[in-house]
């Protein structure tokens, strides 16, 4: 009874585009968080800090009222599991790690290294797909997946390949970023046959939800007052509470704890960066991933700096540059090979 739900059941080739779709749709509201991230940074001098709580602690509890409503027995046949437990603590810390190590790691490198590590979480999943299966990838995988690269490093570095610093700590955080990634990418793929997968996705943003807030708490009690004077540094990124907590927070009549929020400012942290850019855009990437399965899902997770960019020239006025006129040509050649070789896959 609890064991996977009466889900809709498409076809294989119609399951491999929904959750192509979803994924694509998942990742390209990533860059929509990222815009409102960079909105409410310029615009009212949030700190990264706030801002990932409050990203994580919606999405939790969003995510937490729907499996309740919805999927309670699926939910006490899942918890019920103790190997489903240890694989459902494992994806939430993964989904949690991936944030605070791509902040680790821009602080190490800058933003747009980071990202094109981040972006090498296609290589491990690609690998240890193929380890656990024995067998090579396909020739569409391997090609998108040198497109996706491609792109991502085009994106982030604008073509100019001066900007990416590899110094070691950097490097090691980077690719601990991206094996993150591959963490809570893989982690859940063996309970999607068994289980609902929305409960299953859930629970791991409720572990993740309350990994966020234990070392926000902990960061804000151990928090120190700046120098007068002292400006608190501001990340533009979605960065985790770890990093930036300590200059974020200060005693009272120095920084609220609470920053001062007009309508549009919270619409934009609780409606564009918890809602939309992390409850939704995590429910359908981790969704579309589900059905396509880890390579591709990975693969078509690349889209993210895409959506950033197409989002803040459109909102934000930033100009398009040929770097991601070319960065556009090359994930869209991803996506074709992906697409191509999932429908000759699942025919």
């Amino acid at each position: 009874m609890g064991r996977r739900s009466s889900e809709s059941a498409p076809s294989a080739h119609g399951r491999f585009w929904l959750g192509a779709v979803c994924a694509l749709a998942g990742a390209t509201l990533w860059g929509f968080s990222g815009a409102c991230i960079q909105f409410l940074v310029e615009g009212y001098a949030v700190s990264s800090a706030f801002i990932s709580f409050a990203r994580a602690a919606t999405a939790a509890l969003l995510f937490l009222a729907l499996v309740l409503a919805t999927r309670r027995e699926a939910l006490l046949s899942l918890l019920g599991s103790r190997a489903a437990r240890r694989t459902l603590l494992l994806f939430g810390v993964g989904l949690y790690l991936s944030q605070i190590t791509y902040a680790i790691s821009i602080e190490m490198t800058n933003a747009g290294t980071a990202t094109v590590l981040q972006a090498t979480c296609t290589v491990f999943v690609m690998l240890f797909t193929c380890l656990r299966t024995r067998r090579l990838p396909r020739a569409a995988d391997f090609a998108g997946l040198v497109a996706a690269l491609a792109a991502a490093a085009l994106i982030a570095t604008q073509g100019d390949w001066g900007v990416i610093v590899l110094p070691a700590a950097g490097l090691a955080w980077g690719i601990a970023n991206a094996l993150s990634e591959t963490l809570y990418i893989m982690a859940p793929q063996r309970l999607y046959g068994r289980w609902d997968r929305v409960t299953i996705i859930g629970v791991g943003m409720v572990v993740s939800g309350v990994a966020a807030a234990i070392v926000w708490l902990a960061a804000a009690a151990s928090a120190v007052v700046p120098a007068a004077g002292a400006a608190a540094p501001i990340d533009a990124s979605p960065v985790a509470a770890a990093q930036a907590a300590a200059s974020s927070f200060s005693a009272p009549g120095a920084m609220p704890l609470v920053p001062a929020l007009d309508a549009a400012g919270w619409l934009a942290l609780i409606g564009g960066v918890g809602v939309l850019g992390t409850f939704a855009a995590f429910g359908l990437f981790l969704y579309g991933v589900s059905l396509v399965g880890s390579v591709k899902g990975s693969l078509l997770g690349v889209a993210e700096p895409v959506g950033a960019m197409v989002i803040a020239a459109v909102w934000l006025g930033t100009p398009f540059s040929a770097a991601d006129w070319g960065g556009l040509v090359l994930m869209a050649a991803m996506i074709a090979l992906v697409s191509l070789s999932g429908s000759r896959e699942k025919r």
